[in-house]
């Protein structure tokens, strides 16, 4: 007669890790209050006993999904390889985060009313909400203010609207990072290129960080705010036609993002402006284009990495940890470091 194998089940990991069994049922549900020790002590046991938990069962129990939705905003004139590849970097970090903890990611881009939809928790379609991608959209985000305004389980990247929880760089330490840059290497006439308006309050923390810096160390900045093309690329070519046109000097750029720099030092290659020997310039973002770019540009890049894994663990983040505490509020700040490459650079 041949002998049937028993399956291992939660509680035989729970015996062999040392853990209650709502300890293991918890560490495979995704829960963020499991202390990573213990975690990777779960995970090392049950893979010594060839478990493999009932996932439909285990949700059934717990009443949680396992899916995390991500709704990616874009414009309504943007295809997808126009969409900005900062968005599909932070994007990739997210699903990335929210895998480690056993979450499977739902992603959906969204542009115009007809496709707007944000309800995935309140329909038990996913057990959070994260929301992505370019504030160049006012439409959508009036759409998804009420839902980041009123629900726990939602959170956005950036500043695109008020009292949301949300996550996003550093971004007045980023520009103070590009302001010493500059000034280290001997600018002392910048100029910022960005619009600052209320829906880019991550651009006007970032120019208010430039400034700061700027004057602890005895300088000043002109800013070209008022930028009318929609596209950023296009500002930046639209800054530096400006800049010609009110006769402005200027030696450094402290660009708001990487797509204004870059189109502002296309419009300066255009006029035989030598960059870094006559202008330097510095973007913001990181995004992979800047490496190529000639010269390639320094840039502040937020560690993505990072982000995804704070977005993730806000929005999922709650309730008490193992041993009863209160758990500690994940920063909502992701790092950011300088790129220094040649457009700074003077030979």
């Amino acid at each position: 007669m041949e002998r049937v194998l028993r399956k291992s089940t939660a509680w035989d990991v729970a015996e062999k890790a040392g853990v209650s069994q709502s300890t293991v049922s918890r560490v495979f549900t995704g829960s963020t209050r499991i202390s990573e020790p213990t975690r990777e002590r779960v995970l090392q046991a049950a893979k010594e006993l060839d478990y493999i938990p009932d996932k439909r069962a285990s949700r059934l129990r717990s009443g949680q999904t396992g899916v995390v939705a991500v709704v990616v905003i874009t414009r309504t004139d943007e295809s997808a390889r126009e969409v900005n590849p900062f968005a599909y970097v932070l994007l990739g970090s997210v699903c990335r985060a929210a895998s480690t903890l056993g979450y499977e990611t739902l992603v959906s881009f969204q542009a115009s009313a007809d496709q707007f939809y944000g309800r995935y928790v309140e329909q038990r379609d996913a057990d959070a909400l994260i929301v992505i991608g370019t504030t160049q959209n006012p439409e959508a985000w009036s759409h998804f203010a009420p839902i980041l305004q009123s629900d726990d389980s939602a959170i956005c990247w950036g500043l695109p609207i008020d009292d949301v929880r949300s996550v996003r760089s550093d971004n007045r330490l980023g520009g103070q990072i590009a302001a010493r840059h500059l000034w280290e290497l001997g600018y002392r006439n910048p100029v910022f290129l960005g619009p600052i308006e209320q829906s880019q309050r991550q651009f006007h923390e970032r120019y208010e960080g430039f400034v700061a810096a700027l004057g602890e160390l005895g300088g000043e900045a002109h800013i070209m705010r008022d930028l009318s093309e929609i596209n950023r690329f296009e500002q930046g070519r639209e800054a530096i036609a400006r800049l010609e046109q009110e006769g402005r000097s200027y030696d450094s750029i402290f660009a708001a993002c990487d797509f204004i720099a870059l189109g502002a030092l296309e419009a300066l290659t255009e006029r035989g402006v030598s960059v870094p020997g006559d202008v330097g310039i510095v973007g913001y973002d990181g995004i992979a284009a800047t490496k190529h770019a000639n010269p390639p540009l320094t840039t502040i890049r937020p560690d993505l990495e990072e982000a995804g894994r704070l977005l993730v663990a806000q929005v999922l983040g709650s309730g008490e940890t193992e041993d009863g505490s209160e758990p500690v509020e994940p920063p909502s700040l992701a790092a950011v470091e300088l790129l220094e490459r040649a457009s700074t650079t003077k030979r």
